[in-house]
């Protein structure tokens, strides 16, 4: 969990017959949508990876919302205000991981196979880069892996493409003596007929000499019709960037009046890099928080039914 929003009780006591019609009107009209929203772009932006650029931009963009709420920064222990926060730090085993571009091209054609500007799920995380300017090979498309026999082809300086997880075939293309992998892996229940252009995300192993890349469903299509018309040469580029780093965790406190010591705990991670996987979360959490300082300064109480 990357960020924590801890609700301590300020009261315990018996509501009416159904108490949550009566929290719903207390805060309904307090909860402002557009500010979730503006969390959720802001996070949305980024692929982020514990410890990476856009996932503590994303953590100090909640500390900010936290600060202007009224939150202030805990130097010694969560009772030391009403409202509180902090910022965990945690030391990373591995490396950070962050994607800057990448890009596909089937030599002589005009447009890109697949870019990152459009698909940034395209670079799996872990993945290294290509030299400065990026390579350019044949593509040796297989349809059915056979790691005995891979490992007999002659696959020097040249790129494996299959309709198969990169992941699975990167041990035996790398002893192949491939550069690179381009693999697809797409369930049935992302509709990946339907959603063309879609990728889910996915990563690879650290370290690696030979980079990979994960192709949408169109893509894929594409490259293995060129494949089997004849020789196929790309032009493949990736730009990643892989550093030392720590994990944050930022952590929300208001605490209770009556039982101080009890809580109520709402989380979110950051990690990842979707719309609702799960920047929608911290949106969300991020005004909760917000509402819940509001309320608290305003000296209402947060019961629960026993």
């Amino acid at each position: 969990m990357k960020i924590l929003f801890l609700l301590l009780i300020a009261g315990l006591a018996c509501y009416a017959q159904n108490p949550t019609d009566g929290y719903f009107k207390l805060i309904r009209p307090g909860f402002q949508e557009k500010n979730a929203y503006e969390t959720t772009a802001f996070v949305e932006k980024y692929f982020r990876v514990p410890g990476n650029t856009g996932f503590n931009a994303s953590i100090h963009y909640v500390e900010n919302i936290l600060k202007k709420a009224g939150f202030v920064e805990q130097k010694q222990n969560e009772f030391e205000a009403p409202l509180t926060y902090r910022i965990e730090k945690r030391a990373i085993k591995n490396n950070t991981w962050e994607p800057v571009d990448a890009n596909i091209d089937i030599v002589g054609e005009t447009q890109p196979l697949i870019s990152y500007k459009t698909n940034r799920n395209m670079i799996p995380i872990n993945c290294g880069s290509t030299p400065v300017g990026g390579v350019t090979a044949n593509v040796v498309y297989i349809e059915k892996i056979a790691p005995s026999e891979v490992e007999k082809m002659d696959l020097k300086g040249k790129i494996l493409f299959s309709e198969n997880n990169p992941s699975r075939l990167l041990q035996i293309a790398t002893k192949a003596g491939a550069i690179g992998v381009l693999g697809y892996s797409m369930p049935k229940y992302t509709q990946p007929e339907t959603h063309q252009t879609s990728i889910q995300f996915g990563s690879m192993k650290a370290n690696s000499e030979v980079w990979t890349l994960l192709l949408s469903y169109a893509a894929k299509e594409k490259l293995k019709a060129t494949c089997l018309i004849g020789e196929t040469k790309l032009k493949v580029n990736i730009q990643t960037k892989i550093y030392p780093s720590e994990e944050l965790t930022i952590v929300a406190n208001v605490r209770g009046s009556v039982n101080p010591t009890e809580r109520f705990v709402f989380s979110a991670h950051v990690q990842e890099p979707g719309a609702n996987d799960n920047a929608s979360g911290v949106g969300t959490l991020a005004e909760m928080a917000r509402l819940t300082a509001e309320l608290y300064q305003e000296k209402r109480s947060i019961r629960s039914a026993a």
